[in-house]
């Protein structure tokens, strides 16, 4: 599966994450209020009456848009004897997607160490056309800790609460479920080394594509050999090379007994976190790596690799038909990609691929010197490389509905494929056929969910045996030959029956896991390609380099297996505060990380260990006092009390269970060591009277706060005592005024109190570890610094703030970083960024926020003083960022926000064209404000024509927006907005004239012939006794379409989606209502023929800032 493990919280907005429902993701599952959907109807198709193993359960859902709870769980249904549940969370789980999970109904009620096993796919029906439905599929261990598993962002709710995409109908949403519970397997104790003889890749959030091709790939053991064989030396670094991370990588793969990370080699590829969590292509990055590899491999040993394996050509020819004419063009190929639908098997799709397209009639060719030609047109193949890599086309683009959808067809592959086949068919007249072309299959890549997403595996058979592998991220099993071929045909799969007296229908299921890319090798070069590949193969530097992190990390291992058997001591001496304090940390006295650690074994008595540290430090056992370190109530961590001669006696193990009950808790102590003419001297005796204090010392005019040492004093004594000795620890002259302040805690605030030099340090409840900052008696010059007194430099350093800005249109850029406060306010923080930009007006900066999980621009920018403080501005849920993106305004932006930007789309009257224009108006204005702006930007065909905007949604008018509506209520998220000059015959409309609305539309192939609208919808005045003949020519005329096109088009009255076809001398006017009779709207006259017009990827503005982005390795 894509995720076996849920993901740190940062990762939690991939459209891949496949993780528990709990909001704290790197716990427990959380327990949560459960919201009963009471009127929520739940069916199960084919309710058996003994539960089998599988079962398809649909949750029917009404009131959708109006369910006000965060969470949602369906009926329980029962699988396999076991009670399940869907769980949705309908607003998103903190993210702007659906989120939806199987979760375990009864985990609360388990016996201890329950477990099960299930393969399963959760859906959101599309009621307009199932065909669009979105189905993610995947596979968990559930357990205690992991009770639920499916997807937290499993579609966006743009898509899901726009009634236009079918998903959301009569306020109705249909969720299904199909479970396959598996026999428990022992997910974590297996060993796929010690079962299979090979090793899986773990998965670093949604690379499962990128690992079952490197896993293809690492079994060409020819490839394999030439990325051994790319120089690379020991001084390079693994994420800066590709040819070092993939020789580490295919090494780890060969002789590790664990399956193997590729973070180095994502790094070397130049990705971020963010690229391993985005799902890409693997024919995408099949072609990227290849060519990158191709690219690394020239001036070297291996140059030519890529292409002697992979690299075949084929012959691209036009030949006229009546006069002695050929044009031929040579292409080569690394892979081929074959069409799926309305191909039974790989043959069909290579007979697909080499079939002649006649060229004549309106298409004829062009032959030079013979001017047009009726002509042939083809592809035939002059030579096949010795690997073959088949791209299925399992996604293609669905014209009609604008969207990419997934083939889910069955698609047969032969084991052995014979491409000579048919006295060679498929080749061209200048092919070698000496060289026989029989091909061994080799792997078979499979895609397992829908177009949205889903997991991708391998099946392999590394040697050509019988015996095939399935390579799925960490895990590798033994499979058989029906596995990988048969099951991954893809089709439909009928259940058997439970129950055949019963008479029930056969339950189909569409099989939507289905071979993705087929690997072929051919026969005569088998031995070459499938190689012996050994350590001699490998460079030495790499084989020290991996033996020596292998050898670390068994080290880090066995330092792990006997921790229980050791105590961590961490000592902090004087010189760790003198090189920490000013510099790494302000607050407290030292990070304890920073400070030598001793690794000493439980039962080590305290006085050798003592030994040790005489050893380490030079100081001998008798002058060395050892305090111990405790957390206040305040959460400030100090030296507490020295330990005592009988504490000494005891085994380090002891005194550190005594200081600190937690098990994993190191002993943390403060070496006391008095010094005179720098050697050690024994430390003065302690008494009840006597505190140990530490000083800081601050300097203003640099400003700069630093350690300057440690005293004992008596409790009774005052400030005033030791001023002299402060004094001289600071370097001042003997006199000097001095201001005490007393340093008690920094969170949630900084708390530094002024201490009274007169007052008795017992009065001013000073306790040991206290500390002193001290400074010189403010005068005026110090008055004039930035942070004249210690607590305001303290609170100055604890709420600094780097932050990188960047512009919002290059989001990835660092362009300058300020210093600033997190109390800063918006204002403060916009003057800063103005006064860097060099610009003169604050307001006209608008600033947007970092989304932690995504490494993107949150969607909506931050609003003029929108947030209070600069810490406002940088929180994302539970995170904090240290980056703003900035773009500069035309105008300042609470102007702005007061207006509205419309996106209208001009029609011009005479000219085939649409100009997109912003039109930016006060949100009160009106549908006439909009049309009186427009009129200053467009062309119009007369100077007094009128204009109107219209409200468009897939190819269909639905509204003419009155001149009073007011344009904040107007949504051109999703709806186009279009505005046009209103016809003259419109104008003049007679009492017995109707005007009505005319679509475009096709009819789907398949059973069910859904009516699909494209194209530009538009009004038509008819007038009353007029027939379809005579309104043909008036829609010839107004849309410029040729005889011989418009004899193709059929015309049909459309009401409530259903065609009725109608013949020239059928009077049009008697078919339509009066436009106020309600759903005349969804009457309309349709122009039905084919679809000509160049299409583009769908893309609703719901985001500025979500993408898919395209495979991309940078370095």
């Amino acid at each position: 599966m894509t995720m076996m493990t849920p993901p740190p919280v940062d990762q939690q907005e991939d459209e891949e994450m496949l993780v528990p429902h709990s909001d704290v993701v790197d716990g427990p599952a959380q327990p949560m209020e459960v919201s009963e959907a009471e009127t929520a109807v739940s069916t199960v198709e084919n309710q058996p009456a003994e539960e089998p193993p599988t079962l398809k359960f649909t949750w029917t859902i009404p009131n959708f848009s109006r369910q006000n709870t965060r969470k949602l769980y369906s009926d329980v249904f029962v699988v396999g004897g076991y009670k399940w549940r869907i769980l949705i969370f309908p607003k998103g789980n903190n993210v702007d997607h659906l989120s939806m999970y199987l979760d375990v109904a009864d985990a609360a009620n388990l016996p201890y160490g329950w477990s099960r096993y299930a393969q399963f796919s959760l859906a959101v029906v599309n009621q307009i056309h199932t065909r669009y439905t979105i189905r993610k599929e995947t596979q968990h261990q559930f357990n205690a800790r992991e009770s639920d598993w499916g997807f937290t962002s499993f579609m966006p709710l743009s898509e899901l609460y726009d009634p236009g995409r079918g998903y959301l109908a009569n306020d109705t949403v249909y969720v299904e479920a199909e479970v396959i519970v598996r026999k428990v397997l022992d997910y974590w104790s297996y060993d796929s080394k010690k079962e299979t003889g090979f090793v899986g890749l773990k998965n670093q959030g949604a690379t499962c594509y990128m690992n079952s091709l490197l896993q293809t790939l690492y079994h060409i053991p020819y490839f394999r050999k030439a990325v051994y064989h790319m120089p690379t030396t020991e001084n390079d670094a693994p994420t800066a090379s590709i040819p070092l991370a993939l020789q580490s990588l295919f090494y780890k793969l060969q002789y590790n007994d664990t399956s193997v990370a590729t973070k180095e080699l994502t790094k070397s590829f130049g990705w971020d976190t963010y690229d391993s969590f985005m799902q890409h292509d693997v024919q995408e990055l099949n072609r990227v790596l290849c060519e990158k590899l191709e690219d690394k491999m020239k001036g070297t040993v291996v140059e030519g690799t890529i292409q002697q394996l992979f690299e075949g050509h084929h012959m691209n020819y036009i030949e006229c038909i009546n006069v002695d004419y050929k044009s031929t063009r040579k292409e080569s190929f690394y892979d081929l990609q074959l069409d799926v639908k309305g191909c039974k098997d790989v043959y069909a799709s290579f007979d697909k691929y080499v079939e002649v397209e006649r060229l004549e009639g309106d298409n004829k060719y062009h032959a030079e010197g013979h001017g047009l030609q009726d002509a042939k047109k083809g592809v035939l193949f002059i030579d096949f490389p010795p690997v073959l890599q088949l791209q299925l086309k399992r996604f293609e683009y669905d014209f009609m509905r604008d969207t990419m959808v997934k083939i889910n067809d069955r698609y047969e592959f032969p084991l052995q494929l014979d491409l000579d086949r048919e006295d060679g068919k498929y080749l061209s007249p200048d092919a070698d056929r000496s060289v026989r072309n029989l091909y061994t299959l080799h792997s078979v890549l499979v895609h397992s969910g829908g177009v949205h997403g889903g997991h991708y595996y391998a099946f392999i058979r590394p040697t050509l045996s019988d015996q095939w592998y399935k390579f799925d991220d960490e895990r590798v099993t033994k499979e058989d030959l029906k596995r990988a071929l048969d099951e991954q045909y893809g089709g439909e799969e009928e259940l058997p029956q439970t129950n055949p007296g019963f008479n029930n229908p056969p339950f189909k299921f569409t099989k939507y896991s289905n071979a993705y890319m087929l690997v072929y090798i051919r026969e005569s070069d088998k031995d070459k390609i499938i190689c012996n590949v050994d350590e001699k193969d490998i460079a030495e530097h790499l084989r020290v380099r991996l033996k020596k992190e292998q050898e670390e990390k068994e080290d880090k291992r066995k330092y792990k297996a006997q921790a229980h058997l050791f105590t961590i001591i961490k000592v902090a001496r004087d010189q760790d505060l003198r090189e920490q304090i000013g510099k790494d940390i302000y607050f407290d006295l030292v990070d304890h990380d920073k400070v030598r650690s001793f690794r000493i074994q439980k039962q080590t008595p305290f006085q050798q260990f003592k030994e040790e540290v005489a050893k380490e430090f030079g100081i001998p056992v008798q002058l060395q006092r050892f305090w111990i370190w405790a957390k206040r109530q305040n959460h400030t961590y100090r030296p507490n009390r020295p330990l005592t001669p009988q504490e000494e006696l005891q085994p380090v193990g002891q005194i550190r269970e005594a200081s600190n009950k937690a098990n994993t808790a190191e002993l943390k102590l403060f070496l006391e060591v008095e010094l005179l003419d720098e050697r050690p001297i024994p430390p003065p005796e302690k008494s009840k009277e006597d505190i140990l204090l530490f000083f800081k010392l601050y300097d203003p005019e640099k400003p700069e706060l630093r350690y300057v040492g440690r005293l004992m004093v008596k409790s009774s004594s005052k400030p005033m005592d030791i001023t002299g000795k402060l004094n001289e620890m600071a370097g001042f002259a003997p006199d000097e005024d001095l201001e005490l302040f007393e340093e008690i805690k920094f969170e949630p605030g900084v708390m530094c109190e002024h201490l009274d030099k007169k007052t008795s340090f017992r009065l001013c409840q000073i306790e040991d570890g206290d500390i002193i900052c001290f400074q010189k008696h403010l005068v005026k010059k110090e008055i004039e610094c930035r942070y004249p007194a210690v607590p305001l430099f303290l609170e100055y350093v604890q709420n600094r703030q780097l932050v990188r800005f960047r512009a919002l249109e290059k989001p990835k850029e660092d362009e300058f970083v300020l210093e600033l406060s997190k109390l800063h306010t918006y204002d403060d923080v916009v003057e800063r960024v103005a006064h860097k930009l060099g610009l003169d007006d604050p307001s006209k900066l608008r600033l947007t926020s970092h989304n932690c999980y995504s490494q993107q621009p949150k969607p909506q920018p931050i609003k003029y003083r929108g947030v209070d403080r600069l810490s406002d501005m940088l929180v994302h849920y539970n995170q904090t960022s240290d980056i703003l993106y900035y773009e500069v305004l035309d105008i300042p932006l609470p102007e702005l926000q007061g207006l509205k930007t419309l996106k209208v789309a001009f029609h011009h009257a005479t000219k085939e064209e649409v100009v997109i224009h912003n039109i930016r108006l006060p949100k009160q204005s009106t549908v006439g404000d909009v049309i009186d702006e427009l009129k200053t930007k467009v062309e119009l065909s007369h100077p007094d024509a009128e204009l109107r905007l219209l409200e468009v949604f897939y190819h269909k008018i639905y509204k003419i927006f009155p001149l009073t509506e007011r344009i904040e209520n107007i949504n051109d998220q999703y709806w186009t907005v279009r505005a046009e000059e209103i016809p003259e015959e419109e104008k003049n409309i007679g009492p017995n004239d109707r005007l009505i609305l005319v679509y475009h539309f096709a009819k789907e192939t398949g059973q069910n012939q859904q009516v699909q609208n494209f194209g530009e919808p538009f009004f038509l005045v008819i007038h009353e006794g007029e027939t379809l003949e005579e309104i043909k020519n008036r829609i010839q005329k107004k849309l410029h379409v040729s005889d011989e096109d418009f004899a193709k088009w059929k015309f049909a009255f459309m009401s409530m989606g259903r065609p009725e076809y109608l013949q020239d001398s059928d009077v049009v006017y008697n078919r339509f209502q009066r436009r106020d009779v309600y759903g005349a709207f969804e009457q309309y006259l349709g122009l039905e023929h084919t679809d000509t017009t160049p299409k583009r990827a769908y893309s609703a503005n719901q985001n500025r800032h979500t993408y898919e982005k395209p495979v991309k390795i940078y370095n």
